[in-house]
């Protein structure tokens, strides 16, 4: 997950991005997927876009490459956003990844995980997820990595996710963390009796969980925001219909 996540930025916006590879109707080749937040990219000014790619130098370090992207043509997006008004965006990239050292694992959609997923593996409220992104656009390094975080699951009940689009994940969200990938990896994984192995996207950063306040007094009214240290996440089972939406490549 970490060499699948990305920072993107652009003139007014920035946040997580992360790729993913869809198999063609002939299924003879993947296309690559650049999934974020919609908001990211629907406050970016301009034309273009910045992803800060990674590249894998011959002594194994790393050296970050800004890569630009088209992300409309004047007013018209060039990306998709989710039909039911959700916070995804997903839109067909090509990045330069052959004969290059461009360092990139992009993920199956097959690890988008659904309802099965859920009832299958036993995924409670409590269950411990990871987030990679970059809080207040900060890096883990040099060479442009993501922040590895973690929370536990804060909502109840999760399924079905068509009924309940969103949950509650129990980890402070700052600006850059949107649309960051959202999963769940356990090698100990204890399934009805037995020892699996468990590794699954469960969603998407869309924003921070917040109470407002209204309070009226006798010659004004006004209203105080109180965050609360939680993320809204998005199913992933609404990106990979999300992902559906677009036009297989020719």
């Amino acid at each position: 997950m970490m060499r699948s996540t990305f920072k993107i930025e652009g003139i007014g916006s920035s946040g997580s991005c992360f790729i993913v590879g869809k198999p063609s109707i002939k299924k003879d080749k993947s296309y690559l997927i650049l999934v974020t937040a919609a908001h990211v990219l629907e406050g970016i000014k301009g034309d273009t876009a910045i992803i800060h790619l990674r590249k894998q130098k011959q002594d194994n370090t790393f050296e970050k490459i800004l890569f630009p992207i088209k992300i409309s043509n004047g007013n018209t997006p060039l990306w998709t956003k989710n039909k039911n008004g959700l916070d995804i965006a997903v839109m067909n990239v090509k990045l330069p990844l052959i004969n290059t050292n461009v360092d990139l694992r992009f993920i199956s959609t097959d690890l988008l995980a659904d309802d099965k997923y859920y009832s299958d593996f036993q995924i409670h409220p409590g269950d411990e997820m990871y987030c990679l992104g970059f809080p207040m656009g900060a890096e883990a390094n040099q060479a442009g990595f993501p922040v590895l975080r973690s929370g536990r699951m804060a909502s109840f009940p999760l399924t079905p996710m068509v009924t309940y689009p969103t949950f509650l994940l129990d980890f402070k969200v700052y600006k850059g963390n949107s649309g960051g990938p959202v999963y769940f990896a356990d090698t100990n994984r204890i399934v009805r009796g037995n020892i699996s192995t468990v590794r699954f996207i469960a969603g998407l950063v869309s924003q921070e969980f917040n109470v407002t306040e209204k309070i009226q007094s006798q010659y004004e009214k006004t209203e105080k925001t109180y965050p609360l240290s939680l993320a809204v996440i998005i199913h992933a089972s609404h990106i990979k219909d999300t992902i559906n939406q677009l036009q297989d490549l020719k």
